[in-house]
Order: structure tokens, then sequence, then C-alpha cells
């Protein structure tokens, strides 16, 4: 659905973006991930035409993205920001302007604001709903017109657990209907629950690529077992078949409470591999 091969993109002089290579097959979740300033949301732009590049080349449903058409544009539904939220509009009146621009029937309006859990603040303004509230109906404006490939641009940043859970569990349910998603975080937990690959992306480079579980695998240079007793000791063995054995003896003792392998998780990969921690991004 998306390659992106030699990306290039200055501002002022300045590079912020260099050689960047990706695929995103269909019906998939992309997930992007980097600190602030590493050119998530300009590639985010490059990539559906808002934006133009220096070299390279960037396709997207075939087709080269300085050269997308109306009809391309219908298949395509982006998140990020305030974009596209009237603070005066009611939520149901908030959908209603994005139906008219892309032709959608008004009934589609109260199943979207079901869909995402805004159904009983259907008349309430956009000004008076909760971060969380308003995270949801800018995915219900993404999701109107049915499009084929989703941007999400930070979909629950500032959010508290429970509101970040109810958005993944309605990506989650997108990726089912075969949907493309382009997912931008900070949060290695929700990119670890949600993408099939992630691009690690540190000052306008792509580092490394992979699904999640395969880059923590890719980066465990440690390949040990930790073991917590039930006595309160903790050991610490070799992840080969030279600690069998004892592993077996402890587990059948019933000595063990919880036992761990040693593979980093995606904030200590990004760490290691740029020497700085994830912080959200500012765009």
């Amino acid at each position: 659905m998306i390659r992106c091969r030699g990306v290039e993109k200055s501002f002022s002089g300045k590079k912020v973006l260099s050689g960047i290579d990706m695929d995103i097959p269909e019906g998939k979740i992309f997930g992007l991930l980097g600190p602030s300033g590493a050119g998530k949301t300009t590639l985010i732009r490059i990539i559906t035409g808002q934006l133009g590049y220096d070299a390279g080349s960037v396709n997207i449903f075939d087709r080269e993205a300085r050269e997308l058409t109306r009809d391309d544009n219908k298949k395509i539904g982006i998140m990020m920001d305030d974009f596209g939220v009237y603070e005066r509009f009611s939520c149901r009146d908030n959908l209603k302007v994005f139906a008219d621009i892309y032709g959608t029937p008004y009934g589609k309006i109260d199943e979207t604001l079901e869909l995402v859990g805004l159904g009983d603040a259907a008349k309430k303004s956009a000004s008076d709903l909760s971060k969380g509230m308003r995270a949801r109906l800018q995915l219900a404006r993404v999701f109107m017109h049915s499009p084929e490939i989703l941007f999400l641009d930070e979909p629950t940043s500032g959010l508290d657990p429970r509101s970040q859970k109810a958005i993944h569990r309605i990506i989650l349910d997108k990726k089912k209907e075969g949907r493309t998603i382009f997912l931008t975080t900070h949060n290695m937990e929700e990119a670890h629950a949600l993408c099939d690959t992630v691009a690690l992306l540190n000052e306008g480079h792509i580092v490394d690529t992979g699904a999640p579980d395969e880059l923590c695998r890719k980066y465990d240079h440690k390949k040990t077992i930790s073991i917590h007793l039930r006595s309160g000791e903790s050991i610490e063995l070799a992840c080969g078949a030279e600690s069998a054995e004892r592993i077996g003896e402890l587990m059948k003792s019933g000595s063990v409470e919880t036992i761990h392998s040693s593979e980093p998780n995606l904030e200590t990969v990004f760490l290691e591999l740029t020497g700085k921690k994830l912080e959200e991004d500012d765009k």
C-alpha cells in the first residue's frame, strides 16, 4: 500500500529526513517510533501528498504521492493534532461537515459515533469534551468515509490508561476490517501491543525495522533467564541447554514464583541504537 525509497527532505538547509526506505503491506499496522523532532509528522505529510520532498520516491496506491487525485484522497484518513475539530459544533455537527465534504450519507454519523463510544455525546459541543472523548471524535472523523489507509499521528498522546485501551480496541477492530494503519507514537507499550512492524526513526534516519518481538530478541545481548523464588531469592541462569536441568528442578519443586527471559523492550532497544530516550513528539 505504501512504499518509500531514499526519501530526503530539508527545511531551510537542515535535513530532517534522510534515505527513508519502507514498505507497508495492506491490512497491517505499521508503527513509526521516534522522539521529538525525529521527522515522524513530516513523513506523514509527505506520504499523504501534503508536502513535497527533495529526493527519492513515495508511492501510495501504486501512485506517486505528488500525483494523488481527489479519489485517492478519499481513500485516506488522517488524524493529527486537533485537525478537523470545530470547537463550537456538537459531535454530530462536526461529522456533518465531513459527511458533506466526502459525500457520505448522514445516516453514517450516528453509526460512527456509536462505533467510537460517543453515541451519548452526539449533541455535546467539542469544546466540552474530555481529552479522551476528543480523541474519539477525531477517530470518528477519520472513519466517516471508510478510508482504506489510516494515518494516526500520536492518537493516544496524553490520554489516561483507560482511554488509551479504548482507542487501542478501536484501532485493532479497524485492522480486522482489513484497513492499513500507519501509526506514529513514542509509547513503546502501545507500539508493542498494536504494531505488526515498527521502524525506529532518529534524527531523520531509520535505524532499524522489524516486528517488535523480533527487534527485542535481536538486541538481547545478555541471553539469560531470571528466576525469582518463593523464598525471596533471585537467580540468573544462562539461556541455554546447560540451564535446563536446574530450571526443571526448580519448577518441579514449586520453588519458582516468576521467571523471565532477558530480552529488552523497545525503549531499551531504541536507547541502545540512538543513545536517546523516547519523548512525546512536539510536532
